[in-house]
């Protein structure tokens, strides 16, 4: 992953990438799988993106060595917050009510001070979002061991995410203290269309 940097900062129409370690979790872990590993990237335009793919020596020596790997494409629907001091997504369009499924990206940077409260926190999370009937998948991932943490996370639709949101107390709980006792430092929450899929993950497609 980092031979891959160079080449990333210079890949034309690439507007914001991060390359991304995985937990062993379905959220924010300690535990690592040292054998994924996860590209998020967005793109002026798709026609970048479908270069990037045919022509870049990472994207062919990724096919080449992955026993594994799966791949989709996300239409921003909403952002919140900010990602190494950026929010790096366009402006959303209107969508009017959706339909279908729905991806959601949660990001943050946690204070030093609250890394053991915030890990204290993650296996309820887990096992909530192992008991949630409407999550299709779920991964925690991170720019950084221990401090930079996201979860990224696949939906049925639009209303199974605000059960898990809004509709466990459990859950609640844990927003809760997040705010009262200032966790992070920088946070993003952001939520996609997903339109595209292709490969597999842990053996199927979850959206297919």
């Amino acid at each position: 992953m980092a031979f891959d940097r160079p080449l990333l900062r210079r890949t034309g129409g690439l507007t914001f990438w991060r390359l991304l370690g995985t937990g062993r979790g379905r959220s924010m872990s300690l535990g690592a799988d040292l054998r994924r590993w996860a590209l998020f990237a967005v793109w002026r335009e798709e026609a970048d993106l479908e270069a990037f793919l045919r022509d870049s020596p990472i994207a062919a020596r990724w096919r080449a060595e992955a026993v594994e790997r799966w791949q989709v494409r996300l239409a921003p629907l909403a952002s919140r917050g900010t990602w190494g001091g950026r929010d790096p997504f366009p402006r959303p369009a209107e969508h009017g009510a959706r339909q279908g499924p729905v991806a959601v990206l949660t990001r943050a940077s946690i204070r030093a001070r609250r890394l053991a409260a915030f890990y204290r926190s993650v296996p309820s999370v887990d096992r909530l979002l192992a008991r949630q009937d409407g999550c299709l998948a779920s991964i925690g991932v991170g720019e950084w061991p221990l401090a930079r943490q996201a979860t990224f996370s696949l939906w049925r639709d639009a209303a199974a995410v605000r059960r898990f949101a809004y509709g466990d107390d459990e859950h609640l709980r844990v927003v809760a203290r997040v705010r009262a006792h200032d966790w992070y430092s920088e946070e993003l929450f952001a939520r996609f269309i997903p339109y595209g899929s292709e490969g597999t993950w842990n053996g199927a497609d979850p959206l297919a």
